[in-house]
């Protein structure tokens, strides 16, 4: 039975609204003002908390980065979950999506480097938690993506086998994650990086969800 595993953020959902949002009251906090644009710096969203704080604090020129990354941190954490998901949206067709591969016997799965606990949260106010057999986060595991042992981990939670198994992602850290693990990566385009994910040389991409379900099945066939 084929496993198929999904990066949560621009991936399965645009968190990257409510993200920057996080951030952005961190430095509000710090008495910058806002220095993320929700839609100009929505693919450094999509790589976490800290690459977001810090980019502000190089953007304003900050004496001290790296401390106040570290310090603020758990701020941006604890404003993300007080509002995970004022701006957050499923991307189209994603549950069509995961519903098709399931009707055709796959085995479905996340595996995100957004905290498992908001992660949880995020997809039960999105209604779609149990649709997924396996919800492993950045910190399930000591380590997170690119290492390839979460992924691993999202496969055997779900009750697959790696062996047949692929990643659903929009990223550099997903694509060495797959490439790490040894299994095929799928990566869209419809995500702020656009058709410069295909640098990356996936074996496989798609522009649109309804394309998820031919695209796998021709990396495994039947499921």
């Amino acid at each position: 039975m084929g496993t198929v595993i999904f990066d949560l953020d621009g991936t399965l959902a645009d968190t990257s609204g409510d993200l920057i949002a996080a951030a952005n009251h961190c430095f509000r906090d710090m008495g910058l003002g806002d220095l993320l644009d929700p839609a100009g710096d929505a693919l450094t969203a999509f790589h976490g908390g800290r690459a977001m704080l810090t980019l502000g604090l190089t953007r304003a020129g900050h004496a001290d980065v790296a401390g106040q990354v570290g310090r603020y941190y758990p701020v941006l954490l604890q404003a993300y979950g007080d509002a995970i998901d004022v701006h957050t949206r499923l991307y189209p067709g994603a549950m069509e999506a995961v519903a098709a591969l399931q009707a055709a016997g796959y085995r479905v799965g996340i595996c995100t480097n957004k905290p498992e606990a908001l992660a949880d949260t995020l997809l039960r106010r999105l209604g779609v938690r149990d649709s997924f057999a396996a919800l492993v986060g950045a910190d399930t595991l000591p380590v997170r993506k690119p290492d390839p042992a979460p992924l691993a981990e999202a496969v055997s939670r779900a009750g697959g086998d790696m062996r047949r198994a692929c990643l659903i992602g929009d990223t550099d850290t997903d694509r060495q994650t797959a490439r790490a693990a040894g299994v095929p990566s799928v990566l869209v385009t419809f995500g702020p990086s656009g058709d410069a994910v295909l640098a990356l040389k996936p074996e496989a991409h798609i522009g649109h969800y309804d394309e998820l379900a031919g695209v796998v099945a021709g990396l495994f066939g039947p499921a």
